[in-house]
């Protein structure tokens, strides 16, 4: 069964966020409160826990999970962003995004699209999701709750405790979020290219 923790986003509980850690560094799934929705997230090299997020949503080899970074300096760790794309990022982060970038050797093969060795990066705006990678001290793989044949993810975290409480390790209530996707933003090229209208705002990339 899983833990259920309530952090409050204007009120952060410092102790149940490492709890919370400290499952995911055991190989444990937390569901996690995000600026767009809930989310699903492990440990980045966590080969078991990236399958059972997968077997949760039912995604096979070609759906790829996000790296949820903490901030830009870890971005550049994970992903090679030229100067272009560092300012594109600096004035969009952290926000509703999600930015396909050239991924380095750092990231796990498994994670990256097979033929373009690239990854979705993702530096949300919410209190909770930042107060935990901050404590966990690297990126999270971590993908969007939204269930087998559903159309919107998940949005209370009572009903998700109901309903995963058997195949995730911990949810962490941190009140009612969006059910709007991010906005997906291809930068490996030239000029940014619009792969999914969602939450973040198009117009400072000019789409």
């Amino acid at each position: 069964m899983s833990q259920f923790f309530t952090i409050y986003p204007n009120n952060i509980n410092q102790r149940l966020i490492r709890q919370a850690v400290a499952i995911i560094k055991e190989g444990g799934i937390v569901v996690y409160p995000t600026d767009s929705c809930y989310a699903l997230g492990c440990k980045l090299d966590d080969k078991n826990a990236v399958t059972r997020i997968r077997q949760i949503r039912q995604l096979d080899d070609q759906h790829f999970l996000t790296l949820m970074c903490r901030d830009l300096s870890e971005i550049s760790t994970y992903a090679r962003v030229d100067n272009a794309q560092f300012r594109w990022l600096k004035s969009n982060t952290p926000g509703s995004y999600t930015f396909i970038l050239e991924a380095t050797k750092e990231v796990p093969k498994r994670l990256q699209h097979p033929k373009r060795s690239t990854i979705g990066i993702r530096v949300p705006d919410h209190p909770v999701a930042l107060a935990l990678l901050e404590e966990l001290g690297e990126p999270m793989s971590s993908s969007t709750l939204i269930l087998p044949d559903e159309v919107w993810p998940l949005n209370d975290a009572e009903l998700i405790r109901e309903l995963l409480e058997k195949k995730v390790d911990a949810v962490i209530d941190g009140g009612a979020v969006g059910v709007e996707f991010t906005t997906v933003i291809d930068l490996t090229g030239a000029v940014p290219v619009l792969l999914r209208q969602g939450k973040g705002d198009i117009a400072p990339f000019g789409l």
